[in-house]
């Protein structure tokens, strides 16, 4: 099990009912593989350091787990799917 490390924006024009229903998904993806959550760390409205898509701010979500190697690769497509997310950055601790 390996240690890592994700950073992810929500789109800001979601509704709170939204937005939490993307963290959810994303945490039970690593709970039903056999990981751990360790911390979500919502961070809230921040501004972009440049406009992404004509837009300027996002809602960040930190998320720290512990999960087999195949996760992040899981997760990162289950974000490029959905709609209201903009980004995503997974790091190995």
């Amino acid at each position: 099990m390996n240690k890592y490390e994700m950073l992810y924006i929500i789109e800001n024009e979601v509704s709170e009912e939204k937005k939490q229903a993307v963290i959810d998904k994303l945490s039970d993806i690593v709970t039903t593989s056999g990981g751990a959550v360790e911390s979500i760390d919502k961070w809230g409205t921040r501004k972009y350091a440049y406009p992404i898509d004509y837009k300027t701010e996002g809602y960040y979500v930190l998320m720290n787990f512990e999960s087999d190697a195949n996760v992040p690769a899981e997760l990162d497509r289950q974000i490029r799917i959905n709609d209201d997310t903009v980004r995503c950055m997974i790091l190995r601790k």
